[in-house]
């Protein structure tokens, strides 16, 4: 049986201390600041009895604390440990981070979550950089999760994992603003409609055409999405993805947005 310390326990935390212990590790945490108080998972008051003799530690506290927490697990943690640093932040916070692991001799690995863990817990999609990337792969095995091992440097899963947010944050944003203004207009569930009739076909087609669409046909579309900018603020709504749309365009047809 493996053991392993969650440092963290907020809701990501406490659904990975809960997965691992289901999943047959002997599971320990620390969180100065929430207790769990569950069968299966020792939490401990001091962070060097949490980290005792485990074969990894997961940190789940937030790019803001990383820094500082890496500090403290890497002062009580033995040589040899695994160090999973599963915070969203950046490539050069994670390279800092595993630059200081090396020092100890604590093995470091970058990290990335790449769904809502609420969805799946444990068992939610990971992708993971760094010379230890396939000894992490091996050791969460249990969990059932698929981890994706691209080698590389501690940093590189990051980078993907922020290229991915352009993509599904930017998506959000574009969705909150066509059915927010659709909801103004009365017009919503056709919206929606709309939307799910587009994503729901061959997705690896819509890539091109959204792209291949976009450089053919930029001077047209700056038109078009001047247009619908326009009705948005004429009907007191967002507009800011119209705008970035806008913007794009311009530069692809090489004129001023």
């Amino acid at each position: 049986m493996s053991k392993v310390a969650v440092v963290g326990l907020g809701e990501a935390g406490a659904l990975y201390a809960r997965g691992l212990r289901d999943a047959g590790f002997d599971v320990a945490g620390y969180d100065p600041f929430t207790r769990l108080d569950e069968p299966g998972i020792a939490q401990y008051d001091g962070l060097a009895d949490a980290v005792a003799g485990v074969d990894l530690v997961i940190t789940l506290v937030g790019a803001g604390a990383a820094r500082k927490v890496t500090g403290d697990v890497l002062a009580h943690a033995a040589a040899g440990t695994l160090l999973a640093d599963f915070n969203t932040g950046g490539p050069e916070l994670k390279a800092t981070l595993a630059e200081a692991a090396g020092l100890t001799g604590v093995r470091f690995v970058d990290v990335a979550v790449l769904a809502p863990v609420p969805r799946a817990g444990a068992r939610t999609p990971l992708m993971v950089s760094g010379a230890h990337a396939e000894a992490f792969v091996e050791l969460f095995a249990p969990t059932g999760a698929p981890v994706e091992a691209i080698g590389g440097e501690p940093g590189d899963a990051a980078s993907r994992k922020l290229i991915r947010s352009v993509f599904m944050k930017g998506l959000a944003a574009v969705v909150l603003e066509s059915v927010g203004a659709a909801e103004a207009a009365g017009c919503e569930r056709w919206l929606r409609d709309q939307i799910a009739d587009e994503l729901s076909g061959d997705a690896c087609a819509l890539i091109d055409r959204l792209i291949d669409g976009s450089r053919a046909h930029a001077a047209r579309r700056i038109h078009e999405v001047t247009d619908a900018r326009d009705y948005l603020e004429s009907i007191d709504q967002p507009a800011w993805t119209m705008q970035a749309a806008r913007s794009w365009l311009s530069s692809l047809d090489g004129t001023n947005a």
